[in-house]
């Protein structure tokens, strides 16, 4: 078990956090169960949270965070081009799981009417739709927090190849506790546990974000293959750009 430590000089000093290194050292080889769990414990149920797109994969990370403490603040960025079908399943999961604190973000008007006003800046400049509806949004949510939990997984490839279990996110720990998964083992949880499928993997989609910059995935390709086909582009920010 992981200990928060206690000054060595002042007794009445706040406790002494463990770093993101520390972290990462003694939890690379835990369970996603256990790297929660002492998330939930270093960090403390009041300054951590759960970030969740409610995408194909989201379920197995939201059932976890559940089991363990379904109180957990989770954080859900509604960029205003998602899917329905992903909006109906954020409800589904809510309901199933038994979430009890589900934080739904949107972008600020102000920057919406300014910015992208006739709705096409996904096309034009798709980093700064980011920016507006994702980056900014996730960074005004986050200020409570002194953690965050999200879902990427090495497997996914590209900038997540090389994943930490933990790391640092500005001042914010940053716990990454399915990173050593395999799709073999997610497949297991949805199995084990019963839950439900996104609405829209059975039409071929593998990874779901925004509607303009979605579409669906070959089985002989990555499963983020269909997120902004045809460009450079392979992250939102959200995981690139610090968010405090």
């Amino acid at each position: 078990m992981i200990a928060v430590r206690k000054d060595a000089v002042a007794n009445d000093a706040p406790p002494v956090r463990p770093s993101a290194t520390e972290l990462d050292r003694l939890l690379g080889d835990a369970s996603p169960a256990e790297i929660v769990t002492q998330a939930l414990k270093v960090v403390g149920r009041d300054k951590l949270a759960v970030v969740s797109s409610f995408g194909t994969e989201s379920a197995v990370l939201l059932k976890i965070v559940a089991d363990v403490d379904p109180a957990i603040p989770v954080v859900f960025l509604d960029t205003g081009w998602l899917f329905q079908e992903t909006l109906d399943y954020r409800d589904t999961l809510i309901r199933q799981l038994g979430l009890r604190d589900v934080r739904t973000i949107h972008p600020l008007q102000d920057n919406l009417a300014r910015q992208d006003a006739d709705r096409d800046l996904w096309f034009s400049k798709p980093d700064e739709c980011c920016r507006i509806r994702k980056v900014e949004p996730l960074a005004r949510a986050l200020q409570p927090f002194d953690g965050w939990i999200n879902g990427r997984k090495r497997f996914q490839g590209g900038l997540r190849a090389t994943l930490p279990v933990v790391e640092t996110d500005g001042t914010r720990l940053k716990f990454n506790p399915l990173a050593n998964v395999t799709p073999d083992e997610l497949e297991a949880v949805f199995t084990a546990a019963n839950l439900p499928p996104h609405p829209l993997v059975a039409s071929g989609f593998r990874s779901v974000g925004c509607m303009p910059c979605t579409s669906r995935s070959e089985d002989d390709e990555d499963a983020r293959a269909g997120r902004w086909r045809g460009r450079d582009k392979t992250e939102c920010g959200i995981h690139t750009v610090a968010t405090s």
